[in-house]
């Protein structure tokens, strides 16, 4: 029998070492370095893998071929009826795939993996758990009132050779597994959720995807800093990776790709989380609006994308006198540099004293967004707050603002219209170089292009 050995394992991307390290030569984090037996045999093929029967797994070729010569056809999708999960998955599950789902711990990962498993009739799906037992799945199950399909299977298993028995003998369509930090292959003698488990359990469950043509769905725990738990090499495994996340205060959450081999990697699908479960929100930007009956200063609406998917939120601002001596620059949901870049133009370029004065801002509806489009917007609801005078609720805004203070032409500008159009706004004001080939007959929202910020302040606060 071979000796075993130990070595030490960086906790955040998988790095190995024969020696304890202060900090990881590979990702520079400090005090990462975890301990870890390492068996000599365990880079072997395990046994159980052997007993797979021929009929599930299929052999590929390792012959070189000529790109010319390669027949390419389109991957067919197995189409799932969540429709928002099938758009940030690039129009449904890609046979073979892994996907691994990443969230904070109470968010509903879970939750949308049970929906996903006991909504999709015409697969035989096989739902592994490490974390929960048979009578809590099932208990779940009837509190989302999903009509559960006969070709559900429940698992609580975490040993890695008696899933793949039962994989064996019920060959399923497709493998959902809650959480992959909970599994153990025998030939690691390290714990479950160690860096050499989570990489070895991955690894195999990978090698099973693509050679059963299997899809594969991963739950994933996060860290505190926001990261899928375990070696950075796991998301490179995987084919998709999903962000899970919201906010537990809020009944709305949202699921983003962060990586898709098989898509657009900065697709958004959004959900409201119900006694019943998770509900998908088809229009979004209603939700995302508030219904107020009377005017309010600093509000104002943006028309922005997230992905290819536009989106109309409400941006919030209020500035008031300071009374400290710095004033406060807070912002939620939006870049607190950029929003001290638009101050700084508003200052230099027109004049506002807004240095001794605080200024917060906030995106409604827990959104974080990155779009750059929704500087205009974010100008129009500070100027408002700060002359308290208040902007028509149906103006909305789309446009970047530059360092000079002119509005700068963004991407998509006719699906911007196209929402502002369809949920009934008067007015959308944007940049005068996004008009370059515009219809604008066609909408009955009336578009106001603008050159530069002293254009819109002429417009909206004469």
């Amino acid at each position: 029998m071979a000796k075993s050995k130990s070595a030490y394992f960086c906790q955040s991307c998988g790095y190995e070492s024969p020696k304890w390290m202060g900090q990881c030569p590979s990702c520079k984090q400090w005090n990462s370095f975890v301990e870890e037996v390492v068996n000599p045999g365990s880079s072997r093929a395990p046994e159980w893998r052997s007993s797979l029967s021929p009929s599930t797994t299929k052999k590929r070729s390792n012959k070189a071929s000529v790109i010319q010569e390669i027949v390419y056809s389109q991957e067919q999708r197995v189409v799932t009826p969540d429709e928002e999960f099938n758009r940030v998955l690039g129009g449904g599950i890609v046979p073979g795939s892994l996907v691994l789902i990443g969230g904070e711990p109470g968010i509903g990962k879970s939750t949308l993996m049970l929906q996903l498993a006991l909504s999709i009739p015409q697969l035989r799906t096989l739902y592994i758990s490490g974390e929960e037992s048979e009578q809590q799945i099932k208990m779940r199950a009837e509190r989302l009132g999903e009509r559960a399909s006969a070709e559900c299977y429940i698992l609580t298993e975490t040993a890695m050779e008696n899933i793949f028995k039962q994989v064996e003998q019920i060959e399923p369509n497709l493998v959902v597994i809650d959480s992959i930090q909970t599994l153990h292959a025998s030939q690691i003698e390290s714990a479950p959720g160690s860096v050499s488990q989570v990489r070895e359990c991955t690894a195999e469950l990978l090698r099973f995807a693509k050679e059963t043509n299997t899809p594969v769905m991963i739950v994933g725990h996060i860290t505190k800093e926001g990261a899928i738990a375990g070696p950075k090499v796991l998301e490179h495994m995987v084919d998709t990776v999903l962000q899970f996340e919201g906010d537990r205060n809020y009944v709305y959450r949202i699921l983003r790709a962060v990586k898709n081999r098989f898509g657009s990697s900065s697709e958004l699908g959004i959900y409201e989380m119900q006694g019943a479960g998770l509900r998908e929100v088809s229009n979004p930007s209603e939700i995302m609006i508030s219904q107020r009956e009377e005017a309010v200063s600093g509000v104002a609406v943006a028309a922005m994308l997230e992905g290819v998917r536009p989106l109309l939120i409400e941006v919030q601002a209020l500035v008031s006198t300071s009374a400290y001596g710095t004033p406060q620059r807070s912002s939620t949901g939006f870049d607190t540099k950029r929003l001290n870049m638009l101050l700084a133009v508003l200052e230099k370029r027109f004049g506002f004293r807004l240095s001794a004065q605080d200024v917060f801002l906030n995106i409604a509806g827990g959104l974080r967004v990155e779009d750059p489009a929704i500087d205009l917007a974010v100008i129009a609801s500070i100027i408002s707050s700060q002359q308290d005078i208040p902007l028509p609720s149906n103006f909305t805004f789309a446009g970047e603002v530059g360092l000079s203070g002119e509005i700068r032409a963004v991407s998509r500008i006719e699906q911007r219209i196209q929402e502002a159009d369809k949920l009934g706004f008067k007015q959308i004001f944007i940049s005068k170089y996004n008009t370059k080939g515009l219809d604008v007959k066609r909408y009955q929202v009336v578009v106001r292009p603008m050159a530069t910020l002293e254009d819109l302040f002429r417009a909206l606060f004469a």
